[in-house]
């Protein structure tokens, strides 16, 4: 590439950081000067190969041409403009980073994802991050709006990368040096502690993950959930299984990987890989249903169609309206959300016209049916599309009238029973 290549060139470059990243796309390196130069082949070329230049990439920073040699190193690493752009470049120009990988199968070509699953593994990525440092400060069943400022200032450190080429992938570069702050009331509990740093919140981020894969093995071998009430101390929630429900839900496969930045004083983990399906999405939206439940109270879940959507108040998490779409005595329901994060999906479901499942405490006031501090466990695709795999489907035997006078107790509304 000339001088005159679009290619973004970083003006401050790491030399051992460079060498690093060409050996993991495969350039190989043939010999060098130590301390001063080395010398590396691109992938896939032999050294006896006739018309390959080496490519020489300077290592002493303080030698007078340096920052000329470098500059013509980058342009002919940047060639390889598909290499550079999505795998050298991002993560050079972070200076320390850990990296977290959120991949999904995708049956369009290599690198792509149609434009609703992409915007799907996003969002549950970030909701993965989200879960993980909430689940930081302290377990919880349901966290719903608790340590919800930490997590969102952890978020605030971390940076997005571009898709990696085969499977769709969306990269998290998390600077494990950052100082998160924690305020007087979300450290309760913790003494002398004001600043978290980012990569023990990343740890805890795993370690929460890890926690959801184990139960959701333990649930393919014995059909129980108890691994998912069993693992909320070490980092299971409705937040996290919500997250990961997101990744596997109609997908051909996913997996999340974490590699740990080696250029920090302390000493590094190792590489962390969890791998889902989509049948996995079963077992977590049972989880996320059972997790939401207050047990003070009976919930419920349903399954319909959103019909309505008030606007939203600052400082509420919003408001809708949804018709059942199974049997039942309740029609439509008001759902008053517990996170305002559940709003979103609401939006899109009833622009795409999708089926969502909600869960709630079912309560009447006057003429309307409300579920309060609800939740969206799911969307189940298009609304016709739900009702043709559904039709026939009949009430289940012992069902009761919802608000029928001699009613004692909520058995059924509309859908499945948490």
């Amino acid at each position: 590439m000339t001088e005159g290549s679009s290619a973004t060139i970083p003006t401050k470059v790491d030399p051992d950081k460079l060498t690093g990243l060409l050996e993991e796309v495969g350039w190989r390196p043939v010999g060098g000067r130590r301390g001063v130069y080395m010398r590396y082949l691109p992938p896939g070329v032999e050294e006896s190969s006739s018309g390959v230049s080496s490519l020489m990439i300077p290592l002493d920073s303080q030698a007078p041409e340096f920052m000329d040699v470098m500059r013509s190193a980058l342009l002919q690493i940047s060639e390889d403009s598909d290499s550079w752009a999505r795998f050298i470049y991002p993560r050079l120009i972070v200076d320390v980073s850990d990296e977290f990988r959120f991949r999904r199968e995708s049956s369009a070509p290599s690198g792509f994802i149609d434009w609703r699953s992409g915007e799907k593994l996003i969002e549950s990525a970030r909701r993965t991050l989200v879960a993980g440092a909430k689940y930081f400060l302290s377990p919880g069943r349901h966290f719903v709006n608790r340590n919800g400022r930490f997590a969102s200032r952890y978020l605030d450190q971390i940076l997005m990368g571009q898709t990696a080429p085969g499977s769709y992938i969306v990269t998290a570069y998390a600077p494990p040096n950052a100082g998160i702050s924690l305020s007087a009331g979300e450290a309760s509990g913790l003494p002398d502690v004001n600043v978290a740093h980012g990569r023990e919140v990343s740890k805890a981020v795993v370690r929460a993950v890890e926690a959801t894969a184990e139960a959701v093995e333990h649930y393919r071998l014995s059909g129980s959930l108890s691994g998912f009430e069993a693992g909320v101390a070490r980092g299971i929630s409705y937040e996290m299984t919500q997250a990961l429900l997101g990744i596997t839900a109609h997908s051909d496969g996913a997996d999340i990987t974490v590699d740990w930045d080696s250029n920090i004083d302390s000493p590094s983990p190792g590489s962390a890989h969890f791998e889902f399906s989509g049948a996995d999405a079963e077992p977590l939206s049972k989880a996320a249903v059972q997790l939401a439940e207050d047990k003070s109270s009976r919930m419920v879940t349903l399954i319909g169609r959103v019909h309505l959507l008030a606007k939203k108040q600052a400082g509420s998490p919003g408001v809708f309206g949804v018709e059942a779409l199974t049997a039942g005595s309740v029609k439509k329901v008001r759902v008053r959300l517990a996170d305002e994060e559940d709003y979103h999906e609401a939006i899109r479901a009833h622009e795409e016209d999708l089926a969502i499942q909600v869960s709630g405490k079912l309560e009447k006031e006057g003429n309307l049916s409300w579920l309060y501090n609800a939740t969206v466990i799911r969307t189940l695709g298009h609304v016709d599309e739900y009702q043709r795999r559904n039709r026939g489907s009949t009430v289940i035997v012992g069902q009761m009238n919802l608000f029928a006078p001699e009613s004692s107790e909520i058995k059924q509304a509309g859908g499945e029973i948490s």
